[in-house]
């Protein structure tokens, strides 16, 4: 997509093969509703960047927020014993897992 002049029109294949690159299946249907949808949106960008924004700053969030934080203070941490109180397996001091990654983890 360009920065000006018209968003390029979408079609139910650009829709398909983007649903494949993040492995999708999606129904026939989905894909003429997302099509749609997907063209809406483009539409409104479109309108979006017809706004006069010279003089207005990037901003992160529409309200002048500022984090308000504690003190920085150590202190006792949760004991083991109750940490572990409701683990369905423990090996203390751990918690026992199941095993994510292997041979057939494609990792």
């Amino acid at each position: 997509m360009t920065v000006t002049g018209q968003p390029p029109e979408i079609t139910e294949n650009d829709v398909r093969h983007v649903a494949k690159l993040a492995r999708l299946r999606l129904t026939d249907e989905q894909i003429r509703q997302f099509t749609a949808q997907l063209v809406d949106v483009l539409a409104y960008v479109g309108k979006l960047r017809q706004l006069d924004l010279d003089g207005v700053e990037p901003m992160a969030h529409a309200l002048d927020l500022t984090n308000v934080l504690r003190e920085d203070v150590e202190r006792p941490g949760l004991p083991v014993e109750a940490a572990l109180a409701n683990a369905p397996e423990q090996s203390p001091p751990y918690f026992k897992v199941p095993k994510v990654m292997g041979e057939d983890s494609g990792a």
